[in-house]
């Protein structure tokens, strides 16, 4: 069976490898949300109509790598997912409701980090300091910014772009206003809100949510609240053991994300959907990036690798998720993963796991029946 790149790309084994290349290539050179978020809207979205496997597959997403809240989930998944509820659900305000209704604590661990008692700048700079581990966003410096005048304060949300995707807008302010009613009880936590996107038909539920006048089609996106010397009670972490485990676990979860950043990472997101197109060279890849040949091989190499070993191992990684799907014919995966022969396919295959390809599909097929 021979398969040309058209074929490929029309065929549901074409789209699901391109969902595999997401899900498993181990590269987060675009931005990404905690798998922990996408499971909880996910649930949110269910509970009110959605199926969820529908969704899921609406995303892209495999709900097993949901289970682990470390996993990190690409962005655009996240986009799909929220606006797959708002079609299941017909609930168009879906991001208005999720933000209300789930509470910060279900969404990060990080939330409980710090001391039991915070001021506003404080909570701010945690906020900044951990965000990107819930979600991550393009901004210039911090993403909260606080900025006082005459006794009241303007938090502001400083992503770029918030337009292209206003829902994850909706969602943090809902999250902060109703989080800070319920604090704070009759005093009137939030004075105003102010956001750069158009009104919506749904605009009733800005005004039932937010209690507030809010401004559309504003220059910034912000929250306007008192500056009185505001001081956050929390529950942290019965432990200071507790606390410092957490922190530990926070702060190697923020070292792992920039090191995703690395020229390796970016190589192999680049070079995961050329692998069936056969364009798998250094020079092609080093075009890609606007960079030379040589540059390459040097952010390459003080990274400590080479071009020939993150190829390699992005074929073993990908190779075994694919020979343990049933559906495709070792000749196929193969091909998606960049060899015309599917001997060679199959020494570099025994190479990397000890098992030939047929060898681990079998046991894999056994183990499902067991």
């Amino acid at each position: 069976m021979t398969l040309s790149t058209k074929d490929l790309t029309r065929s549901s084994v074409g789209q699901d490898f391109q969902i595999i290349m997401m899900r498993r290539a181990s590269t987060q050179s675009t931005h990404t949300v905690s798998a922990n978020v996408m499971r909880v809207l996910l649930e949110f979205a269910v509970a009110r109509g959605a199926s969820r496997w529908a969704l899921a597959e609406k995303a892209g997403v495999d709900l097993v790598d949901l289970q682990n809240n470390d996993n990190r989930i690409p962005f655009e998944s996240y986009v799909a997912l929220m606006r797959g509820g708002q079609q299941m659900c017909k609930d168009p305000a879906l991001a208005l409701h999720f933000g209300e209704a789930v509470d910060p604590s279900a969404l990060t661990f990080t939330s409980s980090l710090g001391a039991s008692e915070i001021t506003m700048d404080e909570c701010i700079a945690l906020m900044n300091h951990y965000s990107a581990l819930t979600v991550e966003v393009d901004c210039d410096g911090d993403r909260l910014a606080l900025e006082r005048q005459g006794g009241q304060m303007w938090i502001i949300d400083q992503r770029k772009n918030p337009n292209e995707f206003p829902e994850l807008t909706e969602s943090m302010f809902a999250r902060v206003v109703t989080t800070g009613q319920r604090m704070f009880g009759a005093r009137q936590f939030v004075q105003a809100v102010h956001v750069t996107h158009s009104a919506p038909p749904y605009r009733a539920e800005y005004e039932r949510i937010f209690k507030v006048p809010v401004t559309f089609d504003s220059n910034r996106n912000a929250i306007l609240i008192p500056d009185d010397g505001l001081v956050i009670r929390r529950q942290p972490p019965s432990s200071r053991e507790g606390l410092e485990r957490l922190s530990a676990h926070a702060e190697s979860m923020l070292k792992n994300l920039a090191n995703s950043k690395s020229t390796r990472a970016r190589v192999e997101s680049l070079l995961a959907p050329m692998l069936p197109k056969g364009e798998v060279t250094m020079a092609a890849v080093a075009k890609k990036l606007s960079v030379s040949r040589q540059t390459l091989f040097r952010k390459l190499k003080s990274e400590g690798v080479t071009f020939e070993q993150v190829l390699d191992d992005l074929r073993h990684r990908l190779s075994i998720d694919l020979v343990k799907d049933e559906r495709r014919s070792l000749k196929e995966i193969a091909y998606l993963v960049g060899f015309s022969d599917p001997a060679a396919f199959s020494r570099a295959f025994k190479r990397w796991t000890g098992s030939s390809p047929r060898a681990m599909r079998n046991e894999t097929i056994a183990t499902k029946k067991s």
